[in-house]
């Protein structure tokens, strides 16, 4: 079950709101935790009960590990392996193809895919590390931790937290119909990010994909890649903002994961706006632990690059996904490179874009070889540089692009903000709950005549 079903959003969702706000509040973790169960359960009763599994799992490995690293420190590195391999392991099992032997072990069909398992994963694999390092002490309550690990509103979408982050959100919850409100107009916002932008830019790169290669040309190359990178973008942030609207619904106020990245002046600056608390987890427990091996700033740039190399495959779980996350590697130690020896004169919007736009041939790819031949054609390696078929798709979808990339930027935003207590500000107060439920009418009519928003560019 998807945030962008009707089954969810005229179902689950006003059920398990109603469910929580009429049961006493020192009930509603583990009322939630039910509910969240109930989530896991449209998958299948055999993946929910995996997935409770899964979580006391990583429960008592935390608690050994902190158990063991007090009494003997030579040992304490056991559980913690053990936890970090099983975490691999599952991960593993879920999205990589050749992996379906394990999947059929447990019952789970060839194409089976959670979403969000990437996430969940992470999140564990994290838990156990800062428990390691000291950082953070286990947690005891069960279902303060089942929150951390299957709470529905963070289970398909993230954020990946640290489990600090989310003891210090979980204490700092606020409850009523101010916060069901802003929840509501946030999980609308990201619904029409997925359904009105996202899958109208996915149809266009579906149109050019079907297109053969030989006959590709470059302007066709060129409105499919852009096509796909706002799908992508805006499907990811759509998500996101969906689970952090109905998080604030239950009182939990996540941080945002994107942070309008596509038209970033630097490289750098997509980068670390783009799936914020995904880049700062590879950040923060695979490139910074090794950078502490080598004080060698050659070595430490290659291990920046390996890093992000890592990232990249964890995105596609494919030698694609790897590619695009070494090349955004280079393309940042290259860009760090040329600013410090002030050679970089270009405007930082245009090559940033420029260059975002052609790596993400590599994510949309099926093979390297695939992404390598499209990029040729976008620079014109088919002889061909505008057709009738481009001509009709720029016509037809050129008003689209134009909204969804101004839509991708913070213009109309910090247009608000510095109004001030102007009357523009004022209006947009009164107006946006009006525009929401507009919003919301035209999605549910356009789920209701395509179907279930299925459309999603990178499963993760």
């Amino acid at each position: 079950m998807l945030y962008s079903s009707l089954l969810f959003i005229y179902g689950f969702l006003p059920m398990s709101l109603l469910v929580f706000y009429l049961a006493k509040q020192k009930y509603r973790d583990g009322i939630l935790l039910a509910l969240s169960l109930v989530f896991c359960a449209f998958c299948g009763l055999r993946f929910m009960l995996f997935m409770v599994c899964y979580a006391v799992f990583n429960y008592f490995m935390g608690i050994l590990t902190d158990n063991i690293k007090k009494s003997s420190k030579s040992l304490s590195a056991f559980p913690l392996f053990i936890g970090i391999i099983t975490d691999i392991m599952v991960i593993f099992m879920f999205r990589a193809e050749y992996m379906s032997w394990l999947r059929n072990t447990f019952g789970f069909p060839d194409k089976f895919f959670p979403l969000g398992i990437s996430f969940i994963v992470l999140s564990s694999i994290g838990y156990l590390i800062d428990i390691y390092c000291g950082r953070i002490k286990s947690e005891k309550n069960i279902i303060t931790f089942g929150l951390y690990i299957l709470m529905f509103p963070k289970f398909i979408a993230g954020p990946v937290l640290r489990y600090h982050s989310f003891v210090k959100i979980n204490k700092s919850r606020k409850y009523g119909l101010s916060e069901i409100g802003k929840g509501l107009v946030i999980f609308i916002k990201g619904l029409a990010k997925k359904i009105i932008i996202a899958d109208t830019m996915y149809r266009l790169y579906n149109d050019v994909s079907n297109i053969e290669t030989e006959k590709l040309c470059a302007l066709n190359a060129w409105l499919g890649i852009i096509a796909y990178m706002l799908c992508l973008y805006f499907t990811l942030s759509g998500m996101c903002d969906m689970g952090t609207g109905i998080g604030y619904c239950f009182g939990y106020r996540f941080p945002n994961s994107f942070n309008y990245p596509i038209f970033s002046s630097k490289i750098r600056y997509f980068a670390s706006k783009w799936h914020i608390q995904v880049v700062r987890w590879f950040r923060l427990y695979i490139a910074k632990p090794l950078y502490k091996l080598t004080k060698n700033n050659w070595i430490r740039r290659i291990l920046f690059i390996s890093a992000w190399c890592l990232a990249g495959f964890w995105y596609t779980f494919s030698i694609n996904g790897a590619v695009w996350g070494c090349l955004m590697g280079i393309s940042i130690t290259c860009e760090n490179f040329l600013i410090r020896k002030k050679l970089l004169k270009a405007t930082g919007i245009i090559y940033t874009f420029f260059i975002v736009s052609v790596l993400m041939a590599f994510l949309a790819g099926d093979s390297t070889g695939d992404s390598v031949r499209y990029i040729l054609i976008m620079f014109g390696g088919n002889r061909l540089f505008a057709d009738s078929i481009s001509i009709y798709f720029f016509k037809s979808y050129v008003v689209l692009l134009l909204l969804s990339m101004y839509a991708s930027t913070d213009l109309f935003r910090n247009m608000i903000l510095r109004s001030g207590k102007s009357k523009l500000k004022t209006a947009f107060s009164v107006i946006s709950p009006v525009i929401a439920v507009l919003l919301l009418i035209v999605c549910t009519a356009l789920i209701s005549y395509r179907g279930v928003s299925d459309m999603i560019p990178i499963k993760l």
